[in-house]
């Protein structure tokens, strides 16, 4: 079992995704989201479901979900006057 990952820091989030080569051959895709310091640090992976040709397709899927992620929490936190 391989993993290979790269990470995106985006504002106090760091995505990484979680590429793994399954014994069929092709590739499953997790994300690992992790914000704070320290005591204060919080870790967040989710597994998907869906398996990938490439390495690079579950990459990006991976990085697209948890870019997503952020998003959606940073967008409800934005507070119009």
């Amino acid at each position: 079992m391989d993993i290979i990952h790269t990470t995106v820091a985006v504002g106090k989030y760091l995505i990484s995704p979680l590429i793994r080569h399954t014994d069929d051959g092709d590739f499953a895709a997790s994300v690992s989201i992790r914000s704070g310091q320290g005591r204060s640090m919080h870790d967040r992976v989710m597994r998907f479901t869906p398996r990938f040709d490439s390495h690079a397709q579950a990459q990006r899927y991976a990085t697209e979900q948890g870019l997503g992620w952020v998003r959606e929490r940073t967008r409800s936190r934005v507070v119009v006057a």
